[in-house]
C-alpha cells in the first residue's frame, strides 16, 4: 500500500515520462505536491524504490524509471505484474540526465607529462557524450588553445585505439607520458602538433606512440 503521498509522486512521474520523455527534477516534484523541502522528495522517492515502483539508473543523476504502477490507477484495474507500465525504451535520454565517467589527472597540451591514473569520477551531461567508453582528463598547459582547448578545461576522451590524420588524440608516448595533440602519420613516423604557434611538432617512432582515445569534447569551469 501507499500512502497518498507516494501515490501522488508515482503519478506524477509517470505522467512527465509519458508526455516528455524525462523525469521531473526534484525542484519540479517538491512543488507538484506541495512539500518545504527536496529531503521529503528524496524520502518519498527511496519508498517508492523500496517497494518496487520506481527504480534509479545507475550512473545517471536524478534519472528515474517506471517499474510498475498501482492495481487501480484512476478506476482502471491493472495487473501490477502483467502489465506493469514501464517508461519506453526508445524515449530519448533525459535532459537532466548526468554520467559519472573515470577522471584520469592531468594531461600536458604544451610537454608531455606523466599520465596519471587517479580514481576520481566527474559528472558529465549525457548530451556531450556519444556511443562507446569515454574518460576524462584535466588539461594542464596552452600548447592547444588555437583549437580552444585551455589550460584547466577537462577534455572529454572516447577510448580509441586508432585515429585518423588530423584528429585530436590522447597519445601515450614510451608507454609513460600522455599528451593531447593533433595527430599525423609523416612518412613511417607519427607526428603530434600542438595548436600554438610558440610550440613545436613532436615526432617519434610509430612503436613510440599508442593512441588511447580522441577528444569527444570540452568541459569548462567559469571561477
Amino acid at each position: 500500500m501507499l500512502t497518498a503521498k507516494q501515490h501522488e509522486l508515482l503519478l506524477f512521474i509517470h505522467r512527465r515520462l509519458e508526455e516528455r520523455g524525462i523525469s521531473p527534477s526534484f525542484e519540479e516534484m517538491k512543488e507538484a505536491l506541495d512539500l518545504k523541502s527536496k529531503s521529503g522528495v528524496h524520502r518519498l522517492i527511496s519508498a517508492l524504490e523500496e517497494r518496487g515502483f520506481i527504480r534509479r539508473l545507475p550512473n545517471r543523476a536524478r534519472a528515474l524509471e517506471v517499474v510498475k504502477m498501482p492495481e487501480n490507477l484512476g478506476g482502471r484495474a491493472t495487473d501490477p505484474v502483467a502489465k506493469a507500465t514501464t517508461a519506453p525504451a526508445s524515449q530519448p535520454a533525459p535532459a537532466n540526465d548526468v554520467i559519472e565517467i573515470p577522471l584520469h589527472g592531468r594531461i600536458a597540451a604544451g610537454v608531455p607529462i606523466e599520465a596519471l591514473e587517479d580514481h576520481q569520477t566527474l559528472p558529465v551531461p549525457a548530451a556531450l557524450l556519444g556511443s562507446g567508453e569515454h574518460y576524462a582528463l584535466e588539461v594542464s598547459g596552452d600548447s592547444m588553445v588555437e583549437a580552444g582547448i585551455f589550460d584547466g578545461d577537462f577534455a572529454l576522451v572516447k577510448k580509441a585505439d586508432t585515429a585518423r590524420d588530423g584528429d585530436i588524440v590522447v597519445a601515450l608516448v614510451n608507454d609513460e607520458e600522455a599528451t593531447l595533440k593533433y595527430l599525423y602519420h609523416d612518412g613511417g613516423k607519427i607526428r603530434l602538433d600542438p595548436a600554438n604557434a610558440s610550440y613545436d611538432p613532436q615526432v617519434y617512432e610509430d612503436r613510440q606512440v599508442k593512441v588511447q582515445g580522441k577528444l569527444a569534447g570540452l568541459l569548462r569551469r567559469y571561477h
